[in-house]
């Protein structure tokens, strides 16, 4: 049982560790971050170790039977002491926060360092990567090792389980209050890891045995585990997804509002202060499209300020007639129709022929109050623009054409 769940708590542990790694190398820090990234490195360690081939090569390398039974626990002791310093900063202020982190990260290497001096004491001299627990039950010095480990192990997940579930409770944010809902009760399946492997101390002196129950033990601990780094990465995993979408939004709006610009760019260069990089290129190197599209905004603006005296009141009401006649009506049809009066106003412009007494814009009206209410009402106003034709270009006069003219019957010559 052992390993066919390990692999998949090191793979969920290791993913967990490359998502927060990158908060490791930041000048500013979040403490939590941090502590939370640690986490999921010493839980990824404490299972690659715990596999059985890695479990006898450490052992032949290193030449002590087991030396991975206080390497592994050792980093689940501080994976218990960093879940509850994760907790400490989203629930304390910092300096309350520091001073519980500074305690419980003492405590975890008092037990790490009591547990060594019991594993020494013990020295076993046969390697059991499965039923190492069960196989030494009856020695007093494992007896007091495992009632140590799993004493501090119990006592770390029942305070896991009954803060996340009071802070759950108080959580305003869904996917906050779901995760911790889920580290909960994580916690709460480990116990019964911890439980079968006290009984199996209890049991040696008592005259009964749990040896049926080591492959529930092994799965208890590990689905309680993997629950419990699922539920603390929630969080972090809808944050990077929504920057993300953010960032794909940004993109996918600046490119709708491509043709528009374009359109009112070839009308008028002035609009634009500065030539904006190719698209494809930001794609590609991950940068945001954020700035621009706020720029491409207000160059959208200024131009149709500079065609405002093209604007055709007839052009206009025909326009409206028609949306309205289309079924649109409030912001969809305003959009519809201002994208009618930007393209008129084009063609009017580019023969220099300003109306006599300009309308306003359709949109005129609209009450945008934040640049948010104007990019999507932009949006809408490019998804109904269609640019003007390029003008005929008149084609170049014929040297036979003109030959001919010379030759015609009756010319000079």
């Amino acid at each position: 049982m052992k390993d066919i769940l390990h692999p998949l708590c090191l793979a969920i542990a290791g993913t967990g560790f490359l998502i927060l790694v990158r908060d490791l190398g930041k000048g500013r820090r979040d403490p939590a971050l941090v502590a939370l990234a640690c986490t999921y490195a010493f839980s990824a360690l404490s299972y690659a170790v715990s596999l059985t081939w890695v479990w006898v090569r450490v052992d032949g390398l290193l030449g002590v039977p087991n030396i991975v039974v206080p390497v592994a626990q050792g980093c689940v002791i501080l994976v218990l002491a960093l879940q509850a310093t994760v907790l400490a900063h989203w629930s304390r202020p910092p300096p309350a926060a520091r001073r519980r982190s500074r305690h419980l990260l003492a405590a975890a290497a008092a037990v790490i360092a009591a547990m060594s001096v019991l594993f020494v004491l013990l020295t076993p001299a046969t390697t059991r990567p499965t039923d190492f627990s069960l196989y030494y039950a009856h020695d007093p010095v494992f007896q007091a090792y495992v009632l140590l480990y799993f004493g501090t192990y119990s006592v770390a997940e029942i305070y896991l389980a009954r803060s996340c579930r009071t802070y759950a409770r108080t959580a305003t944010n869904r996917s906050i209050a779901f995760s911790l809902r889920l580290v909960a009760l994580g916690a709460v399946v480990t116990l019964a890891y911890s439980g079968i492997r006290i009984a199996g101390i209890i049991g040696a002196e008592a005259g009964f045995g749990v040896s049926h129950l080591n492959g529930f033990a092994w799965a208890c601990g590990d689905v309680g585990a993997t629950l419990t780094q699922i539920g603390y990465l929630i969080p972090t995993v809808a944050r990077r997804t929504g920057r993300a979408r953010d960032w794909a939004t940004a993109h996918l709006r600046y490119r709708r509002l491509g043709p528009l610009w374009s359109a009112l760019d070839e009308a008028d260069p002035g609009i634009t202060l500065r030539r904006p990089a190719r698209q494809r290129h930001d794609l590609l190197r991950g940068r945001s499209a954020h700035f621009p599209l706020l720029r491409r905004r207000v160059e959208i603006r200024q131009g149709q300020k500079l065609m405002r005296r093209y604007l055709d009141p007839v052009v206009r009401e025909r326009a409206e007639a028609r949306r309205r006649a289309e079924g649109l009506a409030g912001a969809e049809l305003a959009a519809a129709v201002t994208a009618e009066q930007i393209r008129a106003a084009l063609v009017r412009h580019r023969a220099d022929a300003p109306a006599a007494a300009p309308a306003e814009y359709a949109d005129a009206d609209l009450d945008l109050a934040t640049t948010e209410d104007e990019l999507r009402h932009l949006q809408r106003v490019a998804s109904y623009f269609t640019a003007p034709p390029p003008p005929p270009t008149a084609p170049p006069e014929s040297h036979d054409t003109a030959d001919t003219r010379s030759s015609t019957p009756g010319a000079r010559s």
